[in-house]
């Protein structure tokens, strides 16, 4: 892989909270043009490891290798607007940067957001209020695009809908995606590769590999297969094959979290 393919490598990364190991010797590259999905169950550490891929939280051991200058775009997991304080879309998009206003309609357009400019986020459905912070996220041409749960709280024809503005905003802007995602029928449609995380990295490859991986079906069981089934992966995708790293997803000690 060219160097300059490269956006952020974790090498052999592993956290320690309060005592408790939350994350354990983690290897893992995100590589320019790609989408890559964390899925694993609750307590997995996939909000842990987005948040150390950014720098938000050092890790107890191992190290994290951001690319010299890369710009990155950031929609947390939750965002509950205070229903006291009545602040604009306007105003949230003009404290992230020093824009003006027809670039903040211009992205608002762009992720089908462009008559909210003057709502306020108290009334925003679901759907409306993640296309805003995904705009929010766009504001400063990110090469890379980092999403906590991008379709939390939206219902299923939301989610859908979000996940094909995803894909595209990867082609058109040419930016690559890391983010989580509990949704695996759907967002196994809508990505290049995928981690199979459960405190450590229990599986990785293209979606019909991982699907097809004992070690995501003991964590996931066989039951998500049909499910799977709905929906084919895009053919166009750029696909990389499995790594087949070693795992212990069989042991007591990895049996879903918490």
């Amino acid at each position: 892989m060219p160097a300059d393919d490269l956006l952020i490598a974790l090498d052999n990364v592993s956290v320690d909270l309060r005592g408790r190991s939350v994350l354990s010797q983690v290897d893992l590259d995100v590589r320019r043009g790609e989408i890559l999905t964390l899925i694993g169950p609750n307590g997995a550490g996939k909000t842990t490891l987005l948040r150390v891929a950014l720098g938000l939280l050092t890790p107890s051991r191992g190290e994290v290798r951001p690319r010299a200058g890369l710009r990155v775009g950031y929609v947390p997991q939750r965002l509950h607007p205070d229903q006291s304080f009545p602040m604009s879309v306007q105003r949230l998009m003009k404290l992230t940067a020093q824009t003006n206003r027809d670039s903040i309609e211009a992205i608002l357009d762009e992720v089908g957001a462009g008559s909210l400019l003057k709502a306020p986020l108290a009334s925003l459905s679901g759907g409306e209020l993640q296309r805003v912070l995904l705009a929010r996220a766009l504001l400063r041409d990110p090469e890379l695009l980092v999403l906590d749960e991008p379709v939390q709280g939206v219902d299923v024809h939301g989610q859908v809908e979000l996940y094909q503005l995803i894909t595209a905003l990867r082609h058109t802007r040419g930016c690559s995606v890391l983010m989580v995602s509990h949704d695996l029928h759907l967002v196994m449609a809508s990505t290049d590769r995928v981690v199979c995380l459960n405190r450590h990295i229990c599986c990785t490859g293209t979606p019909e590999a991982v699907s097809r991986d004992d070690r995501f079906l003991q964590l996931f069981g066989p039951a998500v297969l049909p499910h799977l089934a709905l929906y084919s992966h895009d053919p166009d995708h750029r696909h990389n094959r499995c790594n087949g790293q070693s795992c212990c997803c069989s042991d007591a000690n990895c049996k879903g979290g918490e």
